[in-house]
């Protein structure tokens, strides 16, 4: 059974910090490209971020450009965000899913995690 298990959200001050980890299971890993969205309140969904499994190329939203970055650890199954520089307009549902490709697109996702960042 294919599981993304997201962790790491909580509340932080804006200027903060925080990192997101997305423990996964029942795939293999290492041969899929994996991201993370998010969604505000009363919005809608959020591509943020993702990272390929061939080369490790990076891809960002321009909104988060700069003082998000992804990263995976392939060994671990696990991919991570490290938010910096957090604005109140960060804050959201954050959910990491699984890539399945072009025309099927994000095909398992988490549960998602909170991100709550006070001004």
């Amino acid at each position: 059974e294919v599981q993304l298990l997201e962790s790491g959200g909580g509340l932080v001050q804006a200027g903060g910090s925080l990192k997101l980890s997305c423990e996964t299971s029942g795939f293999f890993f290492d041969e899929y490209t994996i991201g993370w969205f998010r969604q505000a309140p009363g919005k809608g969904l959020e591509w943020v971020s993702a990272i390929n499994t061939d080369d490790g190329s990076t891809y960002y939203a321009d909104s988060v450009k700069g003082r998000f970055t992804i990263s995976r650890d392939n060994a671990k199954k696990t991919l991570y965000l490290q938010m910096n520089s957090l604005k109140p307009e960060d804050t959201a549902l954050y959910y990491c899913a699984r890539y399945l490709g072009y025309y099927s697109g994000y095909d398992y996702w988490g549960q998602g995690t909170q991100v709550t960042v006070s001004s």
